[in-house]
């Protein structure tokens, strides 16, 4: 008798639901559960959907939606480490529950933080909230993608999302131009990615990838040596990016350029000037053009302001002049790699406006940045190419080659 009460109490736990229905309650209110994973029975109450609009307060908000300015100040007291208000962006979606009578009373908002993450707020009672993560799946995926149109079209034809294309063209930045494919190109890749609801939410890692044009070939294996730097190599263990980018920050036009004759805007005089000057807004960040240590970082009295100085390998060194403020952590000795921002475009110094003034040495002679030829970064260590060989052959047995 006890085995048989045991099994009809499980039986009917299994059909509970947002709320436990009997066929006669006898006047009793309904029991309801605790909902999965939003810990509230959606079904039970009035939903709106909205978005945050621009300049709305966390405050704001919640006013809007009907809660009192005293409980939202408790809440927003209230969320600690679970909710930073200041971080709230405008156009993302929410849904607000009220209650289904005639009070329509404000229950609860779940604001969305991104395609993964929402906050839950309760708004009624104890005021408090908590974080609601959808469930995600890692995979591992192998796309094969020829060129019959555009790499984005086919790319989606061949079932991969879009964001594959980000990592191609990052990792490939020095050897493939992008806006140059032709029809017949072939991408093979192996990748990870990160999945919710049926929706890829982001490219973890690009493990492998292999670039065929009919006449040049360029494989690009993942290999991090624990060094903090380059990550992607050739099957001959050279890197795939070259030392140094083309420029160290997104520039509006060029003011001035590299020349041993040039008439200075405040002095009048004719002198060198054995830079590059790039005309930005102030605060356009600043970034390394290449691995290396800051050997100087500070203020230049020689009328440079505010600039940091690199040195690179093989006898290269950068300058960054007249920046309004350096990044967080920049001084003397601190190691900085390749696109790491290391300061931002200012007018300190003797300067006519916001604008970098960028200048290069090799060996110590002054040389033109827009005609610089790019050396080659440092090739894998001797130690890791036999397993980098191993992995090259491995993966090219996984695509079918």
């Amino acid at each position: 008798m006890k085995r048989l009460f045991i099994f009809i109490l499980a039986f009917l736990c299994c059909f509970s639901s947002c709320k436990r229905r009997g066929g006669d309650t006898g006047g009793t209110p309904v029991q309801k559960d605790t909902v999965y994973p939003l810990r509230f029975c959606t079904e039970d109450f009035v939903v709106d959907s909205t978005l945050v609009r621009d300049g709305e307060t966390f405050s704001g908000l919640m006013g809007r939606l009907g809660l009192g300015a005293k409980d939202s100040y408790v809440l927003s007291e209230a969320l600690d480490s679970v909710f930073d208000v200041r971080k709230m962006r405008a156009g993302n979606s929410l849904e607000a529950y009220y209650a289904a009578d005639s009070t329509r009373s404000l229950e609860y908002v779940v604001y969305h933080n991104d395609r993964v993450r929402s906050t839950v707020f309760k708004c009624r009672d104890s005021l408090y909230a908590w974080i609601y993560d959808k469930p995600v799946a890692s995979e591992r995926r192998i796309t094969d993608v020829t060129i019959n149109s555009s790499l984005w079209n086919d790319m989606r034809a061949a079932g991969a999302s879009p964001l594959l294309i980000v990592n191609l063209a990052d990792i490939y930045a020095w050897t493939v131009n992008f806006f140059g494919l032709q029809e017949g190109d072939r991408f093979r890749v192996i990748y990870d990615q990160t999945v919710c609801n049926g929706e890829v939410v982001k490219i973890d890692s690009v493990e492998f990838a292999l670039y065929d044009s009919g006449k040049f070939r360029a494989g690009a294996i993942r290999f991090d040596q624990g060094d903090g730097g380059n990550k992607y190599w050739n099957e001959k263990g050279e890197s795939l990016r070259k030392a140094f980018l083309k420029a160290p920050l997104q520039y509006t036009r060029i003011s001035s350029r590299f020349t041993y004759k040039r008439k200075h805007p405040i002095t009048g005089k004719v002198r060198p000037h054995t830079a590059v000057d790039y005309a930005a807004p102030t605060g356009t960040p600043v970034h390394s053009i290449g691995d290396g240590t800051i050997t100087l970082c500070g203020w230049d009295g020689s009328g440079g302001g505010n600039r940091i100085k690199i040195r690179h390998m093989n006898g290269y060194e950068t300058c960054y002049m007249h920046l309004s403020k350096f990044a967080s952590g920049m001084k003397a000795g601190v190691r900085v790699a390749q696109g790491d921002v290391i300061g931002y475009v200012g007018s300190t110094g003797h300067s006519t406006g916001p604008h970098l003034d960028f200048r290069v040495w090799k060996d110590g002679t002054p040389i033109d940045p827009l005609s610089m030829i790019s050396p080659p970064s440092e090739p894998l260590k001797s130690e890791n190419l036999d397993s980098l060989g191993k992995m090259y052959k491995a993966y090219l047995k996984e695509i079918g080659e």
